[in-house]
Order: structure tokens, then C-alpha cells, then sequence
């Protein structure tokens, strides 16, 4: 890539401390030794944040100095505090018209949220004051469109919704003097190529550009490439020592069970708070529905829902209303609840990387926490295809009263429908059924209950 005269700097992830001392030396914190102004230093402790992560170490100084940056960091690194506070620090020694100077492009409304408040409440002990607009999809435009009169200094958007405003002359990237991808692969992913495309032909030539990136596949690579110029890249790679404290637990149970099983885990461990992952919309809404009348505070949380939904449930999930949300892969990225101690997979992700997003919104910023995966006798070959790929083994647990009775898929037979990994085809579902009506199966001569 273009930064490859460039020395390449590789950290470990370290712990975020959350407890400030009574009085604490703000000034002589190692934020202060970044080059960071003593008003973003102390907007930093201010927010919780008493040392630098590795990656905000690596990145503060070379955005100062204007360069381009290509980072690879993983969710919950500290990455959006790594590009907010020397940006803020540049936009208080430039103009100070209104013109937009810095583009965060992030691909959900969630992290747009997210993103949007964290420089909001590092910027607000600043001497001049900057206005950051948050601007999304799925919502009325014409709050935005109020939001942005008179113009914003900072813009954190998703691709959809600013190329809207730009074509209601709601907002003009001609000044922009800074663009950060944020979850760049995350981007590419959701299909915001040509969009992403369209926005940056419509940005000066001349800008900084900062690049940020969980994975590198050979697409993101290419957008980086095609981006960047002469870029310094960090690599923020977790090891074995620094891991996020996550305790993975994998528990065998039939399928039809799961739902009781997930009631007993909340009020045997009485977790405060669990987010509980599923395969649609329609299993968020029925097993919420099935624990809130079983006793325990439960809430769908999915794309189908407004946005003043989901900003509500998250809100009143963070401020501990909720003890469970269960929710589609919506929210495995780009949201951030501090001090979560519990994920449960009661669907498996369709994807290893999934899995890695799943069980990372648990085990954050120095916490530990447990990530609990069913596992049915259906879906045990996928599960061990996760743990291969991820490089581990996890034992499978039971639960009295809840071992599985069922028969895994892989041990029922062979047949030809897993040579090529594919599900059976409707033909073959009906073959079977008639099979089994006629009570010609092959193999099996009793009857399954």
C-alpha cells in the first residue's frame, strides 16, 4: 500500500481506566505527552479516560501532523477518541466559519449515535465552540436539514442520508478538510460501495484522510489503496495476554428448550444486564415477548423498529430499565455498553466474524464477561466450523434439567445433503416427509417423538 516507506507501529490492546483519582494531575497524564491540548486533556479525564489506549497512542500524534492514517483496530480499542481529540484540536486553529471540515462516515445509525456523542462531550470545554451534526437514514430529514442551517464543523453520517442532504443543498463538501472512514470493512460489508464512491467525489482533492478498519479483506484493502496517500499505518493486535476478559461457554441444549434455558442462566448468574442474540426479527420479538410475561424485563431491539424506538431501548438498556434485550445482528456492531457481563448467542452467527462482534460487546474497557452460545444437535457442525476458524475448542456444557435428548444432525445418517455444505432443497424436504409418512426412512424404524 502507499504508507509502505512508512514505519509500521503495532501495540497491544490495553485496559481503559474508568476511575479517576480525587484530584488528579491532569496536565502531567500521558494524553498530555501526545501533543493534545490542556482543554482536550482535560476533556478526556473528564470523560473517563485517565491513560491512552495503544491505538489512540499510535494515532494522536499522526493526525496532528496531518497525515494519512490506516488503522486496524477492533471494536471497543478506543478508536473514536484516537481521531476526535487531535481533530478537534486542528478545527480550534482553523477557520472558524461554519464550513464543514470534518466527514465521519460510519455505516449505522447506531454508531453515527455513538460516534456523534463522543466528540460532542469531548468538544465541550473547548474555547471556541464547535457543532457537530449527526445526520442518519430512517428518520425524517427535515430535523437534519434544520440541524445543518447555518452549517456544522464536524458531520458524522451514513452514506445514504448525507448524499440526500447534499442533493437538498442542505450541505456542501467542498471545505472538507478531513474524512474519517469509521468500520470501513463494516461499510463495504452493508453494500455502501457506490454510495461511499459518490461522496468522495464529491470531496476536495486535497484532504486528510483517516482510515479505520476491524479486518482487512482484499475489498477493504482496495478502498484503502485507492484512498490513501503515503498513509502510516498502526496495527492494534490483540495477543494472549491482552485479551479482552471474555469467558466463552458453549451448552448443548435441543432447540426447542433454549428459551427456558436462557430464563434459568439470567436468574441463576442474576445478571444485571444480558444482550441476547438471534437469527430475525420474528425470534426477538416472540422470546422478549416470552420472558417479559415470564418475570424478567425483556425488549426486542432489531431494524424493524422505528429509530426513536431503538434509541429509546438502548437508552433505557444502559440505564439498566431493560435486564434483557434480544436483538438481530444489528447490534453487534458499532454499539457500546459500558460494563454489559453477559452475551448469549441463542442463535448461532452465520459468520466466525460475526461471532468475534457478538461476543465483543461484552468484556470492554478493562470489564470481564461471559459470552454463552447454544448449541443443538442442528447446529453443532456449524458451531465446530466457528471454533475452527477461530482457533479454539470449547467443551460442551449441560445444564440439569436441560440436557439435550435430540440426536445431532451430523450422526442421523448419511446422506448426499452435506457434500456440498448446502441446506436440503424443498424437493428433498418433501422426498423426506414422504418418506417418513410412508415409513420407508432406511434407517430408522421407530418413530421420532
Amino acid at each position: 500500500m502507499g504508507g509502505a516507506n512508512h514505519p509500521s507501529a503495532s501495540f497491544a490492546i490495553a485496559r481503559i481506566a474508568r476511575h479517576l483519582a480525587a484530584a488528579p494531575a491532569l496536565y502531567a497524564m500521558p494524553f498530555a505527552s501526545l501533543g493534545l491540548s490542556p482543554a482536550l486533556v482535560d476533556a478526556a479525564a473528564a470523560s473517563g479516560f485517565t491513560a491512552p489506549t495503544p491505538v489512540q497512542t499510535a494515532a494522536i500524534p499522526v493526525v496532528l501532523k496531518g497525515q494519512d492514517l490506516l488503522a486496524c483496530a477492533q471494536t471497543g480499542s478506543g478508536k473514536t477518541a484516537a481521531f476526535a481529540l487531535p481533530l478537534l484540536q486542528m478545527l480550534q486553529t482553523g477557520s472558524q466559519q461554519r464550513n464543514t471540515q470534518v466527514l465521519v462516515l460510519v455505516p449505522t445509525r447506531e454508531l453515527a449515535s455513538q460516534v456523534g456523542e463522543v466528540i460532542t462531550l469531548l468538544a465541550q470545554r473547548l474555547a471556541n465552540p464547535i457543532k457537530v451534526a449527526v445526520v442518519y437514514g430512517g428518520v425524517s430529514i427535515n430535523p437534519q436539514m434544520m440541524r445543518l442551517r447555518g452549517g456544522a464543523d464536524v458531520v458524522v453520517a451514513t452514506p445514504g442520508r448525507l448524499l440526500d442532504l447534499v442533493q437538498h443543498n442542505a450541505l456542501r463538501l467542498g471545505q472538507v478538510q478531513h474524512l474519517v472512514l469509521d468500520e470501513a470493512d463494516r461499510l463495504l460489508d452493508l453494500g455502501f460501495a457506490e454510495e461511499l464512491q459518490a461522496v468522495l467525489d464529491l470531496l476536495p482533492e486535497r484532504r486528510q484522510n483517516l482510515f479505520f478498519s476491524a479486518t482487512f479483506a482484499p475489498p477493504v484493502q482496495a478502498l484503502a489503496h485507492s484512498l490513501l496517500r503515503e498513509p502510516v499505518r498502526v496495527d492494534i493486535a490483540p495477543t494472549e495476554q491482552t485479551q479482552p476478559d471474555i469467558a466463552q461457554r458453549a451448552i448443548a441444549v435441543d432447540a426447542p428448550r433454549r428459551t427456558q434455558l436462557l430464563k434459568h442462566l439470567v436468574e441463576q448468574h442474576q445478571w444485571p444486564r444480558v444482550l441476547v442474540f438471534v437469527a430475525t426479527q420474528y425470534a426477538a420479538e416472540h422470546i422478549a415477548e416470552k420472558l417479559y410475561k415470564a418475570g424478567i424485563y425483556a425488549s426486542p431491539f432489531h431494524g424493524g423498529l422505528s429509530q426513536g424506538a431503538r434509541t429509546q431501548v438502548l437508552q433505557e438498556f444502559k440505564d439498566e430499565r431493560w435486564q434483557v434485550v434480544v436483538t438481530t445482528d444489528l447490534a453487534a456492531r458499532g454499539i457500546d455498553i459500558a460494563q454489559l457481563p453477559a452475551v448469549v448467542n441463542y442463535d448461532l452467527p452465520r459468520s466466525t466474524d460475526d461471532y468475534t462482534h457478538r461476543i465483543g460487546r461484552t468484556g470492554r474497557a478493562g470489564e470481564s464477561g461471559v459470552a454463552v452460545s447454544f448449541v443443538t444437535p442442528d447446529s453443532e457442525a456449524h458451531f465446530r466450523l466457528i471454533e475452527k476458524r477461530q482457533n479454539m475448542h470449547l467443551p460442551r456444557e449441560t445444564v440439569a434439567g436441560f440436557e439435550p435428548t435430540e440426536q445431532a444432525a451430523q450422526d442421523k445418517g448419511a446422506g448426499n445433503g452435506g457434500i456440498k455444505g448446502k441446506r436440503p432443497s424443498k424437493k428433498d424436504k418433501l422426498r423426506a416427509a414422504a418418506a417418513l409418512a410412508a415409513g420407508t426412512t432406511g434407517t430408522v424404524d421407530t418413530p421420532k417423538n
